[in-house]
């Protein structure tokens, strides 16, 4: 899953419900009525289910296609599927996400101003909507064969299935959820390995359980890199960002990176009992509120996300703060964080596409 690389925080308000030329506008008479007519029964259906996050469902005006605005107590999703199944399981499931990224910490912190999602019908129209809001970065973002972003304090998806558009958001409302709260921002090993941990979950009375250990995807991965006799060493991995594996071009390199931080993340919260957990929490915690033990230049970058996170940053960030928070010991950590990955893959039979 693909993020901005700049990151920067800068919302694109002519986007915004009411801005801009409408969708309406563009569209026969005939075609308006009926898109109209789509989205009030839409809105009349969500509101008469009475799901137990949704706050409001109003329409929104875009030009993409015929529009809803759904609220809830932490998310704006502006959204132009049509689908109820979908539609009806978004506003929880955020919400549930929201609760789950917080459980990373010791103590919860609000979100006292809406994070934003949009959420398309197709293809189409988030190459559309990319275009307009992603500006320069565009064309790296439409590389994404499917899946979604985030940038610019928005998460951007559109619909492929119910189960991994959702998972899409989850991972991706992770880095929105730390992007918009931490002081710091995080090496990228942690970054992906807790944003994985958000792709999977179980639906229980409109709001979701998260289960990591039912990511087949990333399980699947897992056993591939460990079966191939070569995974990255630990000392690596927690150096390693997203841009160096996709700049060697090799798929199972990049399969690695993802599938290994996955696994180094429920290590630290589930290995031996959870006996590294709480320097796990602490880990977060402290770059929740700015108190890594980074050097001058280092807390800088870390602070500033209009500087980019550079390969040289991530490196020397990223293994400093495992060893600091979690052990300097790497050798032995890597015997046992192995032996929990074998564990994690035992038996596993996993259909490959």
């Amino acid at each position: 899953m693909a993020r901005g690389l700049s990151a920067a925080l800068i919302v694109v308000a002519f986007w915004l419900p009411g801005c801009g030329p409408s969708y309406h506008a563009q569209v026969p008479s005939s075609d308006r009525a009926g898109s109209e007519a789509t989205c009030t029964a839409l809105i009349e259906r969500l509101q008469s289910e009475r799901l137990p996050a949704l706050v409001s469902a109003t329409p929104w005006e875009n030009l993409y296609g015929p529009g809803l605005r759904l609220t809830t107590d932490h998310y704006e999703i502006f959204s132009t599927v049509t689908q109820p199944l979908l539609l009806r399981m978004v506003p929880g499931f955020v919400e549930s996400a929201h609760r789950g990224y917080n459980e990373q910490l010791p103590h919860a912190i609000e979100t006292a101003t809406p994070l934003q999602v949009y959420l398309f019908a197709d293809r189409r129209q988030w190459e559309d909507f990319t275009n307009d809001f992603a500006g320069d970065q565009a064309p790296l973002f439409l590389k994404i064969r499917t899946g979604a972003y985030y940038l610019n304090g928005a998460c951007v998806v559109y619909d492929i299935g119910p189960t991994r558009t959702l998972a899409a958001l989850g991972h991706e409302g992770w880095h929105q959820f730390n992007s918009r709260h931490f002081k710091y921002r995080l090496p990228s090993w942690l970054d992906e390995g807790v944003a994985m941990q958000f792709e999977t979950g179980v639906s229980e009375r409109g709001l979701y359980r998260f289960d990591p250990s039912a990511n087949l995807q990333r399980l699947g991965a897992l056993q591939e890199t460990l079966g191939r006799g070569q995974p990255i060493p630990l000392r690596d991995l927690v150096a390693t960002s997203p841009g160096e594996v996709l700049a060697t071009d090799q798929a199972q390199a990049v399969t690695a990176f993802y599938s290994q931080s996955y696994a180094v993340v429920r290590f630290l919260r589930e290995a031996g009992g959870g006996r590294h957990l709480d320097s796990y929490h602490r880990l977060l915690a402290d770059g929740l509120l700015g108190r890594w033990p980074l050097d001058p230049a280092a807390g800088l970058t870390a602070a500033d996300r209009n500087l980019p996170r550079t390969i040289i940053w991530n490196r020397q960030v990223g293994r400093q703060l495992f060893e600091h928070y979690i052990g300097a010991d790497l050798d032995r950590l890597e015997q046992d964080y192995l032996a929990f990955c074998h564990r994690l893959t035992r038996g596993l039979v996993v259909a490959r596409e």
